[in-house]
């Protein structure tokens, strides 16, 4: 079924996604060249542009299509790309998307302040729009953002994490931007008040979602799939719902053996085989897909206020697909 809808989505938006292409390549004009090879090295390395495909039809689904939208669209890739290359040196993750990450290529310090240039970029093509609003939502999503990071950092190793604590980390490290996204086409379009925050509310059910599959792939997928090592989670000392609930729910010596495993000193992966072995026991695995599709069926009825057309059918088959993907 993921083949089927990730196929259904490309098969309606390959126009937008080539477009979507072209704009980040013409856009992407630093004055070193240095800063566009580390910014190419993660921005075309197999990105879904779920974000800017996200915006540009919560534009068309309020009637806006001047075509403008596709150039405004790829702010939202740069600052997800920004957010990635900033965060794999916070991480010290060895790979994304299948290939070395960028701070194993390029020094660090490089890398950050390429991720900077993104978020310049951005907010350079944003003042375009001579819309105040977006502008202030694009504040809020930076601001939010970096306070994910620096909150999820600060709870690193955290074993007693809750899960209130754990979804108030992932909606400022990643529904904030797809919630803006969605919000920023309605804004563009000039939408009402009720449609802007119906797809406010879409996008962060959405973000909030994609997150929560995000996690439970890190338990349930090959590398191969993944693009990076299973478990990169457990080895970063990160705690995510699936962990969290098992947890909660294991017998004491379970929980012991649990604990004992993530906090470890070494990867092991016979002892990571026996640790998702305990997240379907206890449940992690199920849980956290149960709340994942909750999200999904409220994302959807945001949606209900809107007249149909493609724009609506494709906002809902993302919502499918955030929970139905295998990568």
């Amino acid at each position: 079924m993921t083949k089927g809808l990730k196929q259904r989505i490309i098969e309606q938006a390959d126009m937008d996604l080539e477009k979507v292409e072209i704009a980040l390549e013409h856009h992407l004009n630093p004055n070193l060249e240095l800063v566009k090879e580390i910014a190419s090295h993660l921005l075309f390395s197999g990105g879904k542009r779920l974000r800017p495909l996200l915006m540009i039809h919560s534009a068309r689904a309020c009637g806006y299509n001047t075509g403008f939208e596709i150039t405004f669209s790829i702010i939202f890739e740069y600052l997800h790309a920004a957010s990635i290359l900033h965060d794999d040196v916070v991480d010290e993750a060895d790979t994304r998307r299948g290939k070395k990450a960028a701070h194993t290529k390029w020094s660090a310090s490089k890398v950050v302040l390429t991720g900077d240039f993104l978020m310049a970029s951005a907010v350079d093509i944003a003042a375009k729009t001579r819309e105040p609003d977006i502008i202030s939502v694009l504040a809020k999503i930076t601001r939010d953002m970096s306070q994910g990071e620096i909150d999820q950092l600060t709870k690193k190793g955290k074993l007693d994490l809750s899960e209130k604590e754990y979804l108030e980390v992932i909606e400022r490290k990643t529904a904030v931007l797809i919630q803006g996204a969605c919000q920023c086409g309605a804004i563009l379009a000039k939408a009402n008040k009720e449609k802007e925050d119906a797809l406010s509310q879409y996008g962060f059910h959405l973000g909030m979602a994609f997150q929560m599959a995000d996690d439970l792939l890190d338990y349930t997928a090959s590398a191969q799939e993944l693009g990076k090592n299973p478990g990169a989670d457990m080895r970063e000392g990160k705690l995510t719902l699936p962990l969290i609930h098992s947890l909660a729910n294991a017998s004491l010596k379970d929980k012991e053996w649990m604990e004992a495993a993530i906090t470890a000193p070494e990867f092991n992966l016979e002892q990571f085989e026996k640790l998702k072995e305990k997240l379907y026991k206890y449940k992690g695995i199920e849980y956290t897909l149960k709340k994942a599709q909750d999200h999904v069926t409220k994302a959807k009825a945001c949606l209900d206020g809107f007249h149909d057309c493609q724009s609506k059918q494709l906002l809902c088959l993302i919502a499918d697909y955030s929970i139905e993907r295998k990568v």
